[in-house]
């Protein structure tokens, strides 16, 4: 029997005669690919701009605090900043990547950047995480002194400047822009241990060992943060199955439909974030006739797209006597 193939949108390049049941084909591609792809990217470029230009001021006006005021922990502050503003402007240019369309070369595109950047933001992250303990291990023994009352106005500056920028990255199910909304997190939290220092130094000076304590804080924090964002980013890389999914319990699914009599090679991986892609081999009942095959299709390809919202899916409908040659199931 002729392996019988059909892309996502239910083109049939075997098939004769009208397609019984089968969705309206705009209505599929929009579920497919401008309600989960296309505004959202918009929308995410725009925001991890506004914010990357809103981290780029930041950087300025704390490493310009950090020399008026004499403040150390400003200054480590802007350079903390600077990381994440390289970092902020590879997301973006990933973004801006992703959006371009796919090309002979790259059939799904750029979409596999976004992956790329949420891993080396992850990387970044973790280095930066070293790099606050080992500054907090210095303040431990070398306090340095400074003047708090500035110390306070520009870490209030900073945390109110950061807590914009967590607005607008928020609520997004990218990794590649919540990898992005770590980094802000993290200096906002950076600046809410600066601002505590700054303000019980202001009023104890004895009390200058609570700011590397917060730092350490911090520092363990991002750590955290950053084994999570590469773990993520490493399993996509592998294309393992989703977390969100369960392979056994979507084997059932397909077996469980009419006309299916078996399942092999199902593979099941993630492109981008929220983008899974699907490929299995469907054995169909003795008795079902060829006719009744583009229905078959669609039924599952409807299942697999509500029930598990995967909407990238390739199927190979085969007869139990179908025999691949130098291939054992």
């Amino acid at each position: 029997m002729r392996p019988h193939n059909r892309d996502l949108h239910g083109h049939d390049h075997h098939a004769h005669g009208p397609r019984p049941t089968e969705p309206d084909h705009e209505h599929v591609h929009g579920l497919c690919d401008d309600h989960q792809h296309g505004h959202a990217t918009v929308s995410e470029r725009r925001r991890m701009l506004a914010t990357l230009i809103l981290t780029t001021a930041l950087m300025i006006t704390e490493f310009v605090g950090g020399l008026v005021s004499g403040s150390l922990a400003l200054r480590s502050d802007a350079a903390h900043l600077l990381t994440d503003v390289a970092a902020l402007g590879l997301s973006w240019f990933a973004l801006v990547l992703a959006a371009r369309p796919p090309d002979p070369r790259r059939t799904y595109g750029f979409h596999r950047l976004e992956i790329l950047a949420a891993l080396i933001n992850g990387v970044v992250l973790l280095a930066l995480s070293i790099w606050l303990l080992a500054a907090a291990y210095q303040r431990f023994r070398n306090p340095v002194p400074i003047r708090a009352d500035l110390v306070v106005v520009f870490a209030l500056v900073g945390l109110f400047a950061m807590s914009i920028g967590m607005l607008l990255l928020r609520g997004s199910h990218s990794l590649n822009v919540r990898s992005a909304y770590l980094h802000v997190a993290g200096d906002a939290l950076t600046s809410i241990a600066v601002l505590g220092g700054g303000v019980l130094m202001h009023f104890r000076r004895h009390l200058s060992w609570i700011d590397p304590l917060l730092s350490s804080v911090i520092g363990l924090v991002v750590i955290a943060s950053a084994f999570r964002l590469i773990r993520e980013a490493v399993h996509v890389l592998l294309e393992a199955v989703p977390a969100d999914i369960d392979l056994a319990e979507v084997v059932k699914s397909l077996q469980g439909i009419a006309g299916v009599r078996d399942v092999h090679d199902l593979h099941i991986w993630t492109i981008t974030s929220g983008m899974h892609a699907l490929s299995v081999h469907v054995v169909a009942v003795p008795d079902l006739p060829p006719a009744a095959h583009d229905a078959l299709l669609t039924c599952i390809k409807e299942m697999l797209l509500h029930k598990y919202a995967i909407a990238h899916s390739t199927l190979q409908i085969e007869s139990a006597q179908y025999e691949h040659v130098g291939h054992n199931h």
